[in-house]
């Protein structure tokens, strides 16, 4: 058994860490690109080295993926892995703004068994455990119960013309967090049609679930982890009631991309 104290206290150590060297807080960073439009800073590696230690040290048997670690295929053959994103939305964190939360994962079998995210900079501590629901803060988290699809809030910037009939609210730059926002009934839809990595998703995914929402990729499939290739092609995330309805609106959008991949 799994000490779940320990496992909250390593994540809330690993923001804190994080949030040291935050710019907003006045600080000099150094980033830099590991490919065009993919930032990366010297708090992602040291937040990640620091994580993969201690979880390490908590759960030996478990292996490892991480964005920030390369990827190794022993841990293929582990059936328990941590997902780790040390830094989930480092534009926002290189830029001095909230919306980023240190993304931690533990995958048994391929499914979340326990998830946690820690959004320093916003007062934020996300968790759940698979078949015990999710809390924010220790508050039981409830998820979007809406039925109707136009009007649904969606944390993005801007809409395309075919999604006018939706709302804005506020988008983090993590993915992770703009999932939680669904969790909490801040927000009932989150989308992708696009190639993403495991360890954006696997926290957050969890939360949402064990929350009350409905989570699949942008076909309506289930999500699975740890695997060879650790991408899915899409995200969706939404109130049980509207996920249908997404679904469809999605599905041939999703379906043309990845036949231009």
């Amino acid at each position: 058994m799994i000490d779940s104290m320990r496992l909250e206290q390593i994540c809330r150590e690993a923001g804190h860490m994080a949030l040291r060297k935050w710019p907003a807080g006045g600080h000099d960073l150094e980033s830099w690109e590991k490919t065009p439009g993919s930032p990366v800073c010297e708090a992602d590696l040291e937040v990640d080295a620091f994580l993969r230690r201690e979880l390490g040290t908590l759960l030996p048997a478990a292996g490892w993926l991480s964005e920030e670690t390369a990827d190794s295929p022993e841990r293929l053959e582990k059936g328990l892995i941590w997902l780790v994103d040390p830094i989930d939305g480092t534009r926002d964190y290189i830029r001095g703004r909230k919306g980023w939360a240190v993304s931690v994962a533990l995958i048994s079998a391929g499914r979340p068994l326990i998830g946690s995210l820690v959004a320093p900079a916003r007062e934020e501590v996300w968790s759940a455990v698979a078949g015990k629901g999710a809390w924010l803060n220790g508050q039981r988290l409830r998820a979007s119960t809406r039925t109707k699809f136009p009007g649904a809030r969606v944390p993005v910037h801007d809409l395309p013309k075919d999604d006018g009939d939706l709302t804005k609210v506020e988008q983090p730059n993590s993915i992770a967090l703009r999932v939680a926002m669904v969790a909490d009934d801040r927000a009932d839809l989150v989308a992708t049609v696009r190639w993403g990595f495991e360890w954006d998703i696997a926290a957050a995914a969890l939360i949402a679930r064990e929350a009350g929402a409905a989570v699949t990729d942008a076909f309506g499939q289930p999500l699975a982890y740890n695997k060879r290739d650790p991408r899915a092609f899409g995200l969706l995330v939404s109130a049980p009631g509207i996920h249908a309805a997404a679904v469809e609106r999605l599905s041939e959008r999703a379906a043309r991309l990845v036949g231009n991949k």
